[in-house]
This record gives structure tokens, C-alpha cells and sequence, in this order.
């Protein structure tokens, strides 16, 4: 018992070691001093968000540490608990700077300037009860197509297909003041608390575009945006497409009340189907068209950009389909499949989130500035994983060496790895067994013989060897 309990102690000093490393490297002193996040005396706020961060290797919450005695710092809760509602600090603008610190500085310059980059929506629920619980409302589960309580936790992902660093977050609540729990505290429309009360509220996609012109603000830049259908709306992609020169990748509604011009018509996603003839076998892809993504307002057309929209069969159900859309007119079908693929990254986010991170299991407070700092001290801990998850498995993270010694590392191809590993098989073979000439032949015979014929060609072998 003493030798598991010496391990974990061990454990835990070494993962608090890494968190300090990461703080310390990516200067988040004073990063947390540019977004409002000093004091005058006492603790520093750096040793209090260190502390809430490290929260993630602790079995136990705050609260019940101190019941069972081992809690150990200086500070007492109710400084924790006042730093974590504080309505001066700015956390989204201090997780949109972090990330860009992190992109700028430690992931982009050891890749290529030639790979995708992209930023990904998606939203999540989190079921909150409680009656005073600030601005918790009534929504619609997709999941559990069910109706609960809480918030959809909108976030905005930026990943290079490799990595993946959280830039935004936003609660939602409800507009509708009738499906409120709780209403919002008085506060000045023009304060902080004022101004992130009232995104809460504000419909999705608004919020969307909203995140994007903040990300984009604070130095973030991508090739693409990627979101599923409950973000598809005509003024959005045009929003995103004309105001931000960002190109968007998403899934479309099957609604009967969007319309795209087609063939000179406005006609909806369905009948577009329906009029074309499909591609046969095992295609990719069963129709790809082009059209004019259309916005109207009063009934009158006031924008229209070019898309391309390929439509794909379900796995889920196979007499279904499913459509993407493009407004990269450059790109082939595959590409448009492939790279939305890259969406399916933030659902990996959410699920490490709820399962490893305590999104869903440590915030209790009513507060929703206390709520807004939670949601970001998950998002550093993600940003913290994916560092260390990039350093530990890409080469090309060894700092300013690498970066003079050699440019982007060439992508080693199946034959070439298949002979390498081949190559190093026959050498162990040799120096262990002390085998002669001939019989290291009779082996090298007798082992290709037995491979797939898959393997065999990608080696360059048409036939099977005979033995000498």
C-alpha cells in the first residue's frame, strides 16, 4: 500500500510539474495580467489558476479535500471561490490569446506553410439544475432527443488535421425568457458581465460569426470552416464567405425552405436530388452539382455566391443521403469529403473534455462568471494535453535545431517503411542466429513466400520466390 500510494504522490508531482512547465513557457502570468486578472495583495493569481488547473489530477473536488483533511495550500476556498467569480476577468479573450500564442509559436512553425489549417464549430449540452442558477433554460437534446436543463456549450476548435487547440467557448442559454430557470443578475449592458450575458442569449449562428470576428482579431487564421447542419444557414456561409474571406465546409438541412438557384430555378436540396441522375457503384460520392447558395430578405434576392454541393450516401442508413457544401469551387469531391471529415476533431474535444478533463463534474456554483471560468480553465487543460501530445510524438517540435537543420520532414511512403522494417527483420535474423549465407537466403525465400500478395507487390515482387 505504501508503494502505490509513494507511486501516485509521484504521479501527481510530476503532472503539476508539467503544468507549471507549460505556464511558465507560454507566459501565462501575463497573459492573465492583459485580460484583468490581477490582485492587489495576498495569493498571486498565478498560483490560484495553477491550482485550479491541476484540479484535473485530483480524485477528489476542492470541497471534499478540505473535508477529509488533505487539502494542503496556503489560500482558503473562499479565495478560490472569489477569484473564479470574478466579473473582471475576461476569459475569453484570455483562451483566445493563449491558443494563439500556442499555433503561432510552437505548432505552426514546425509544419508546413502548405497544410490546411481549420477553424471547427460544434456545441455540446450540459445538463444544470438548480433554481438559481444563473440563465440555465430549457433545450433540446439531439442526442437524447429529449428535452433538459442547462446550457449548449458552443465552442469554436482551430486543428491542422494533427492537432487540435480550443479559441472560444460560449454557454448558451435561451432567448426566450419563458424557458428560463433563472434570469441573469442585473448587471451594466456595457461591462464584461453585461456583454457575455447577452452572446448567452443571442441565436447560434450569430454567435458564430461573432467568434469568428474575435478569433480573427486576436491573430487566428485558418483555410476553412467546418460546422454540421444546424449552423447551414444561407446568411451565415454568406456572412462568413464575403465578410471574412474564409471558405466554408458544412452538412445542409434537408429543409423544404431553403432554396438554391439551380438550373435557373430556385429549387430546394431534395428535388435537386431527384432531378439528377446518380453516380453508379461503389462511387464516393453519389451527385455532385453547382449552384448559387441564394440569401433573401423581403422575398427579394440580395446575395448569391457559387457553391458546390455533393451529395453522399449515408452509412447510417443506406437509402439515405446526405449533403456537403463548398463555396471552394477548387477543390475535387473527394477533397470536400475528406476535409470535412476534419469536423469529427472536435467531437473527440468534447468527449476527452466530459471523460478526462471534469467539464461535467466540477462546476456547482450558480454564479455564471464562476460557469464562464470553469469552461476556460477546460480549455487550458486541453491546450496542455495536445502540447505535450505533439512534443512527445512529432520529431519536428525540437526547437530552433530542427527548424535550421531541415524543413518540413518528408512523409516516409508504406514501400519504403514495409522495406525498412524488412530490412531490419533480416539484419536481427543474422547477428542473433549466426546463420550462413545460404541459409539467411533459404529464410529470406521461405519468409517473402508467406506474405499477402499485397504486400508482395508493394515490394515490387510479382511471384512468390522460389527456394534456391
Amino acid at each position: 500500500m505504501a508503494t502505490m500510494l509513494s507511486q501516485k504522490l509521484v504521479e501527481a508531482q510530476e503532472a503539476n510539474d508539467t503544468v507549471r512547465d507549460f505556464m511558465r513557457r507560454f507566459e501565462i502570468g501575463k497573459l492573465l495580467s492583459s485580460c484583468r486578472a490581477q490582485k492587489t495583495k495576498g495569493f498571486s493569481v498565478v498560483e490560484l489558476f495553477a491550482y485550479l488547473v491541476c484540479c484535473m489530477f485530483s480524485p477528489i473536488s476542492t470541497y471534499m479535500s478540505m473535508r477529509v483533511g488533505s487539502y494542503r495550500e496556503a489560500f482558503s476556498k473562499n479565495t478560490l471561490y472569489r477569484f473564479c467569480g470574478s466579473a473582471e476577468i475576461n476569459w475569453h479573450k484570455f483562451v483566445r490569446l493563449l491558443s494563439e500564442k500556442i499555433i503561432r509559436g510552437f505548432i505552426r512553425p514546425a509544419t508546413s506553410e502548405r497544410r490546411i489549417e481549420y477553424f471547427i464549430f460544434d456545441d455540446t449540452p450540459f445538463a444544470k439544475s438548480g433554481k438559481k442558477t444563473e440563465l440555465v433554460s430549457k433545450f433540446f437534446n439531439h442526442v437524447t432527443m429529449k428535452y433538459e436543463r442547462g446550457f449548449r456549450i458552443l465552442t469554436l476548435l482551430w486543428s491542422d488535421e494533427y492537432s487540435s487547440i480550443p479559441i472560444d467557448f460560449c454557454p448558451l442559454s435561451s432567448g426566450r425568457d419563458e424557458l428560463l430557470t433563472c434570469p441573469a443578475k442585473k448587471c451594466d449592458g456595457r461591462s464584461l458581465a453585461g456583454r457575455i450575458r447577452k452572446q448567452a442569449r443571442q441565436k447560434a449562428p450569430d454567435v458564430l460569426l461573432g467568434m469568428l470576428k474575435d478569433a480573427i482579431k486576436a491573430g487566428h487564421k485558418a483555410n476553412y470552416v467546418l460546422f454540421d447542419s444546424w449552423f447551414a444557414t444561407p446568411k451565415g456561409i454568406t456572412a462568413i464567405k464575403k465578410e471574412l474571406s474564409l471558405d466554408v465546409l458544412a452538412m445542409l438541412k434537408k429543409s423544404a425552405k431553403v432554396f438554391y438557384e439551380y438550373q435557373e430555378k430556385q429549387i430546394d436540396l431534395k428535388r435537386i436530388y431527384a432531378m439528377n441522375r446518380k453516380r453508379p457503384g461503389r462511387s464516393k460520392y453519389l451527385l455532385s452539382v453547382e449552384a448559387n447558395l441564394i440569401q433573401k430578405e423581403k422575398g427579394q434576392i440580395v446575395s448569391r455566391i457559387p457553391v458546390r454541393i455533393v451529395f453522399v450516401r449515408n452509412r447510417a442508413k443506406r437509402k439515405d443521403w446526405i449533403a456537403l457544401i463548398s463555396t471552394d469551387m477548387d477543390i475535387s469531391e473527394e477533397e470536400i469529403i475528406r476535409r470535412y471529415g476534419v469536423r469529427w476533431n472536435i467531437e473527440v474535444y468534447f468527449k476527452t473534455c466530459k471523460q478526462h478533463l471534469k467539464l461535467l463534474r466540477e462546476s456547482n456554483s450558480p454564479s455564471f462568471d464562476a460557469f464562464t471560468c470553469h469552461l476556460a480553465i477546460v480549455c487550458v487543460r486541453y491546450m496542455i494535453l495536445a502540447v505535450n501530445q505533439r512534443a512527445a510524438s512529432d520529431d519536428r517540435t525540437l526547437g530552433e535545431l530542427f527548424w535550421l537543420m531541415t524543413a518540413e520532414a518528408a512523409e516516409i511512403s508504406f514501400t519504403k517503411t514495409l522495406a525498412l522494417i524488412l530490412e531490419a527483420l533480416l539484419d536481427t535474423v543474422r547477428e542473433f542466429f549466426a546463420v550462413s549465407d545460404e541459409q539467411m537466403q533459404a529464410f529470406t525465400h521461405s519468409f517473402l513466400a508467406k506474405l499477402p500478395q499485397h504486400l508482395r507487390s508493394a515490394l515490387g515482387i510479382s511471384q512468390p520466390p522460389v527456394a534456391a
